[in-house]
């Protein structure tokens, strides 16, 4: 019995053989960036439990077994991964869509480009390299920019754009708060808190986060995309439109393994709407955004529709077993397959 690819493999560090070598990178107050890097590379054989050597001494640094962020050089060869350098600009590969980066490889980036690979497959052996390259890459997009470009100083909005509240509840944040306050007494010494191993601290929680990711990349994402290919394959046969599929099983993650396999497929005209049961039974119909928006549907659901439900919007719509409708128009709900398709297909009728 073949072994499953989407099962975390157990790793207990202390049964690992420990690493004779060093990581180095900078002391003074310490970022995400440079947490997550050391954290990464202690997750392979070659630097597995791994000390660290946290100096801005050249000399110190020099005969270290690798660098990061520190030294003002990128050279793999050498296994030095600074991005501070004047002219530098190594970025990720390009979107899907071809879109470039926006933000430029921090420290962390540069080990995620040599070494993510090898981090994803010490928790998950068994995935095929398709399946690992669509984790490495899915990882990079919903993990690992953030930290470049939080890191690099990318702005998350454009210029111009009012910021209405902040969040300080991300992981760069988190991470800044672990570095001794500038009046912080360790209360059992009468001492500033000592540095590494707040250091420390910090590297794992970056390693929890990780890790909390890429399980929901590996063990829900992934084998989603092969339920939403086969949905967006047979679409004809649920609607002659073309613009509406349906869903074996309710729950799945499938927006973006929509607008990635629409364009691998070349669909043509988009998907307007998805139906699926949810936990109670009923089914759902719901519209596809416009990729890379969080609000702004395709196509949504009629205005008259909106905020009604049950016996009411049965007699508006015109369809048996109706539920509900949201008053933004995005999502719906039917006791019956039917229903659902109905309601999809008279919204189709109204664009």
């Amino acid at each position: 019995m073949s072994s499953n690819p989407f099962k975390r493999s157990k790793i207990d560090p202390s049964a690992q053989p420990g690493s004779t070598k060093t990581i180095g990178t900078h002391s003074g107050t310490f970022q995400a960036d440079e947490a997550l890097g050391v954290w990464l590379l202690r997750q392979t054989p070659t630097y597995r439990n791994a000390k660290v050597l946290r100096s801005r001494d050249k000399d110190v640094l020099a005969p270290l077994d690798i660098v990061i962020d520190v030294g003002g050089v990128y050279d793999h060869a050498t296994l030095r991964y600074d991005h501070h350098q004047r002219g530098y600009d190594e970025r990720f590969d390009d979107k899907s869509d071809g879109t470039p980066r926006c933000t430029k490889l921090s420290a962390s980036g540069l080990v995620y480009r040599h070494y993510g690979r090898d981090v994803i497959k010490a928790y998950y052996p068994n995935l095929t390299d398709d399946q690992l390259e669509l984790a490495y890459s899915k990882m990079y997009n919903s993990f690992m920019e953030a930290i470049d470009a939080i890191d690099t100083g990318v702005e998350q909005y454009p210029e111009g754009t009012d910021v209405l509240y902040k969040d300080r509840t991300g992981l760069s944040s988190r991470v800044s708060r672990v570095n001794p306050r500038w009046n912080e007494v360790d209360e059992t010494t009468g001492k500033r808190p000592e540095e590494n191993e707040r250091f420390e601290i910090a590297s794992a929680m970056c390693g929890e986060g990780f890790l909390s990711i890429l399980s929901q990349v590996v063990e829900s994402d992934i084998p989603a995309r092969a339920f939403v290919e086969r949905a967006l394959l047979s679409r004809k046969e649920v609607d002659e439109s073309g613009e509406i599929v349906k869903f074996e099983s309710g729950g799945l993650p499938w927006r973006n393994h929509l607008y990635e396999l629409e364009k691998i497929h070349k669909v043509d005209p988009l998907i307007k709407f998805v139906l699926y049961t949810d936990v109670a039974g009923m089914w759902r119909v719901q519209a596809v955004t416009v990729e890379g928006r969080g609000f702004e549907n395709r196509l949504s659901l009629p205005e008259e529709w909106r905020g009604v439900r049950d016996e009411d919007l049965a007699k508006i719509a015109g369809i048996e077993g109706c539920s509900f409708c949201h008053a933004a128009g995005f999502i719906g709900g039917n006791k019956t397959f039917e229903g659902a398709r109905e309601m999809a297909r008279v919204a189709l009728q109204k664009k």
